[in-house]
Order: structure tokens, then C-alpha cells, then sequence
């Protein structure tokens, strides 16, 4: 491994492990910082690089959150035999609201892990541009701050994720297809959505979250399975780059995921709207307009 690369990966692994919680788009933000800083490596695997990574970040939401998400537990059972000696066993139990979560969440992956698996070759060859990412980030976030605006005096019904009703996770899974175009942010999308129905801010925060286990998980088999049947196996320096991406991305997203479900108990998202159409706007300037004149 290159010492350069490494520094490379390292600092994408920095930014995929803040930048996949936040509103903002972590596959434009990865796209956009290799177009200032490209890793010398193969393009098959810097594509399948660019969503692997992403397992690590999936990987805090586990830790983080696993009494929520892990719906068997053990109790201990007395029984007593016909000669009055009594015994002790353990009996796997298994947490119905817990179940009832994942079968939500489930349903809300259906949308974009259609379209997504009918469509990724063509969304990859002819929406990873540095335009498409600056207008998709301008326009969400103009979305964010029109929500805020829309909601600021309005109670939000919806406060758990156990409120969120079968129909209601569906509408989410829908606006999560939006996340396909990059620069989009499948967090941004989702509470996006999860806002405009009534579900408030921490509770459209962590039900993102527990989605983003599932899709990512199934986005990262899809494109290591195409990698290996495009590509032939990784190189060692390989396997090195995408272990230490991931890491690096699961440490930050541990202090990000923390961050982001404090801050939205006190404030809104127009902050990441604004932040959305600065960024946008920097793309123009420095990468979009030079192209198009060039």
C-alpha cells in the first residue's frame, strides 16, 4: 500500500463516516473530494470502494442502537417434573414490537431496492457528474429549509418510530428512491420525507438510520458481487485500503450518529439546507462553470 493512498482513504473514510448520517449527500461529498484528491486505483474497484465503505458506518448504527434493533433476548423458565423437582432452562423470547420494526423497515426498502438494482449501470454512467451533484444538492436543500419554514409552528403527531404506521414507512422507502441520483443524501431524502407526514425530527432521524442498515448491507453485496464478476478478486493493498476505510468510517459515525440525534432534539435541519446550497453553489464555480467554458 501507498502511504498516499492511505492518507487518501483515510480522509475518505472521515468524511463517509460524518456525511452518511447528516442530510447532506456522502456519496456526492466522496465524489466531489475525488475529484480534488483521486485515488490512483483501479476504477472498478474505486466504484465498489465508494459503497463498501459505507458498511462501516452501518456497522456504528448496530453498536449504537442494538437494543432497538435486536428483537431476541433470553428469560429463565421453572418447571417442575412429576417428582416435584423443579428445573431451570432458558427459553428464547423475541420482541414482538421489535419484529413489527424490521417489518417496516423492510417495507421501505422495497421502493429503492427495485429501482436501484433495475437502474444502477445507467444511474452511474450518466448521473455521477459534478453538475448533477451540485444541482441536487441546491435543490434539497432548499427543500429543507422550505419543510422547516412549512413546520415551524406546526406540532409534529408522530414522535417514536413505533408510531410510524406500515403506510407511512412505505411513503418514506419512496422518497428514499430520490437518494439513487447522487448529491441527493438517502438520510436527507428520507427525513425529508419523514417530515412532510408528520414524524418529528429525532423520530425521523432513527427510523433513517435503522433503514440504512438493510439498503446498504444490500447495495455493498450487490457491488462486490459485480466488482468480483467485472474485476476478478482485490489485491492485497486492496482488501488494506477498503478494511481501513471502513474503520475510519465507522469510528467517526459513531461520534456523528451521537451529534446529529442530540442536535435534532433542539434544533432544525435548515442549517444543513443552507450548508447544502453553499456547497452547491462552491461546485459551480469551481468545477461545474470551468467545464462547461473549457
Amino acid at each position: 500500500m501507498e502511504f498516499l493512498e492511505i492518507l487518501k482513504v483515510i480522509l475518505l473514510g472521515i468524511v463517509e463516516g460524518i456525511t452518511e448520517w447528516l442530510p447532506i449527500s456522502s456519496t456526492g461529498h466522496m465524489l466531489l473530494l475525488d475529484e480534488l484528491f483521486t485515488l490512483n486505483l483501479r476504477e472498478e474497484f474505486k466504484e465498489m470502494f465508494f459503497v463498501v465503505i459505507q458498511l462501516g458506518a452501518i456497522l456504528a448504527v448496530v453498536v449504537l442502537f442494538f437494543k432497538k434493533l435486536f428483537p431476541l433476548y433470553i428469560t429463565k423458565e421453572e418447571t417442575e417434573t412429576e417428582d416435584g423437582l423443579k428445573t431451570v432452562k432458558p427459553k428464547l423470547n423475541a420482541d414482538m414490537g421489535i419484529l413489527n420494526l424490521w417489518g417496516k423497515v423492510l417495507v421501505a426498502c422495497l421502493p429503492a431496492a427495485v429501482l436501484g438494482i433495475l437502474f444502477d449501470d445507467l444511474l452511474e454512467e450518466y448521473l455521477h457528474t459534478p453538475l448533477i451533484i451540485a444541482l441536487t444538492l441546491i435543490l434539497y436543500g432548499v427543500a429543507f429549509i422550505w419543510i422547516e419554514n412549512r413546520n415551524k409552528n406546526r406540532e409534529l403527531p408522530i414522535k417514536t418510530t413505533d408510531e410510524i404506521s406500515y403506510k407511512q414507512a412505505l411513503i418514506i422507502g419512496a422518497f428514499q428512491v430520490l437518494s439513487l441520483i447522487p448529491g441527493t443524501s438517502r438520510s436527507g431524502a428520507t427525513i425529508l420525507g419523514a417530515l412532510l407526514i408528520g414524524v418529528s425530527r429525532p423520530a425521523g432521524a432513527e427510523f433513517t438510520f435503522f433503514l440504512a442498515i438493510p439498503v446498504m448491507v444490500g447495495a455493498s453485496a450487490i457491488k462486490l458481487l459485480k466488482f468480483f464478476l467485472d474485476a476478478g478478486a482485490m489485491t492485497a493493498p486492496e482488501i488494506g485500503y477498503l478494511l481501513i476505510g471502513a474503520i475510519v468510517a465507522f469510528a467517526v459515525s459513531m461520534v456523528a450518529i451521537k451529534f446529529l440525534m442530540d442536535f435534532v432534539k433542539k434544533h432544525d435541519f435548515k442549517v444543513f439546507g443552507w450548508y447544502r446550497i453553499g456547497l452547491g453553489a462552491v461546485v459551480v464555480a469551481a468545477v461545474v462553470i470551468p467545464a462547461l467554458i473549457g
